[in-house]
């Protein structure tokens, strides 16, 4: 019966026969040539060894890293632009004035002009301007043609509607549930629980300039419930 002389099988090894080169796992699945005479025939398969050499980089490497990096900034650019309106928020008001206070603006976005607001606004006008945080706020001309030195923000405080000035009844009444304010916007009739706010009203350097009011309520002698 032909014989074979295998080689031990390793991962480094190339064997040689009559049929060509082959991996030494395949040395078990060939079959000897068998030979009328006895004793001839056996296939011979010869191993030597090989060197292949270990390649331990990552393919591309350079490329992967460049894609980290262009991901890395696509995510970044648009977080960085959400966080921008949330630090505003948390920002203290407009530095449009002294004391962290805004500028007035018209119903057009202007500055308001505190000279030029009274020749156009008589005795008792309340007209809403542009005040902290965006908020409308009623700039008030006194009896005595001169400006208030609060301003009275415009927003009821039950439901959030901008409350109206109404002249024939001097009061300030909601259109939505019916909340009444006298002419310093304090609540005389619900369903509003609290006060309009206040802002405190100066003039610098002729600007009308709105600034957070911090102070007692002078209407109520309680603490600023806005504060």
């Amino acid at each position: 019966m032909a014989s074979s002389t295998l080689s031990p099988p390793t991962p480094s090894r190339l064997c040689s026969s009559k049929n060509g080169l082959f991996a030494p796992s395949q040395a078990a699945m060939l079959k000897p040539t068998r030979s009328p005479q006895k004793g001839k025939g056996a296939v011979k398969i010869r191993c030597q060894a090989t060197s292949i050499p270990a390649d331990n980089r990552v393919p591309d490497m350079e490329r992967r890293q460049l894609m980290n990096l262009l991901l890395l900034g696509a995510i970044s650019l648009p977080t960085a632009g959400m966080l921008v309106p949330y630090a505003s928020f948390f920002a203290p008001p407009g530095s449009g004035g002294d004391g962290g206070g805004q500028v007035a603006k018209d119903a057009l976005g202007n500055d308001v002009i505190a000279s030029v607001w009274l020749k156009n606004h008589g005795p008792g006008d309340r007209t809403l301007t542009q005040g902290l945080k965006g908020d409308p706020t009623y700039l008030v001309v006194e009896n005595d043609r001169t400006l208030a030195t609060y301003g009275i923000n415009a927003v009821c405080t039950h439901l959030g509607c901008v409350v109206p000035w109404n002249n024939a009844e001097n009061k300030f009444i909601c259109p939505c549930h019916g909340s009444q304010y006298n002419n310093q916007g304090r609540v005389v009739r619900g369903p509003a629980p609290l006060s309009l706010a206040l802002a405190h009203a100066d003039v610098d350097d002729g600007k009308v300039v709105f600034v957070p009011w911090v102070e007692t309520d002078f209407r109520t002698g309680d603490a600023p419930w806005w504060a």
